[in-house]
């Protein structure tokens, strides 16, 4: 796995990246070589924030942690990523390698993914600030619109961070 390391407002220590590039090979059996690893670590005033994407194919998995610590941070990304694999391998199937099906089962029961509630509206043309707007009146923490623009389906969302994102689909 190709590990690549960023610093915002920070520059790693190379003690920092050996060990980044040591906890991620816990990930190695899961994924094949090509896979790609992003270590983004943030420092704010009083904690530290680390921030773990990695890529293989079409499969995109995420995990953030915030610590005192760097280390702590990245340890506890790692730990929440290779738990999330775990769990859902079987559904991942052929987007493993082999040697993760193979594994010994984990203990915890397979819960089914279930849909709760389908919900249909018409999908109004408007500006992704006039989306924002109906989102905060409707106290959601996102909201799917047309975009009057482009006339393409976005979703606009809240972020952790407070602010705003936008998703805009890929031809």
């Amino acid at each position: 796995m190709k590990v690549t390391c960023t610093g915002r407002r920070v520059s790693l220590k190379p003690s920092f990246i050996e060990l980044a590039e040591k906890k991620l090979a816990k990930l190695d059996k899961f994924f094949p070589e090509e896979a790609q690893a992003q270590v983004t670590v943030t420092v704010e005033k009083s904690r530290q924030t680390v921030e773990l994407t990695l890529r293989s194919g079409t499969l995109t998995m995420r995990a953030e942690k915030a610590s005192d610590r760097m280390e702590d941070a990245l340890s506890d990304a790692v730990d929440l990523l290779v738990r999330r694999v775990v769990k859902y391998r079987k559904r991942l199937g052929d987007k493993l390698t082999a040697a993760a099906a193979q594994e010994t089962p984990v203990n915890e029961p397979e819960e089914p993914l279930t849909v709760v509630r389908e919900k249909h509206f018409a999908v109004k043309p408007c500006t992704t600030e006039e989306a924002i707007m109906q989102m905060e009146l409707l106290g959601h923490s996102f909201f799917l619109y047309r975009s009057a623009d482009s006339g393409e389906v976005q979703v606009v969302y809240r972020r952790a961070d407070g602010g705003y994102g936008v998703l805009i689909p890929e031809a």
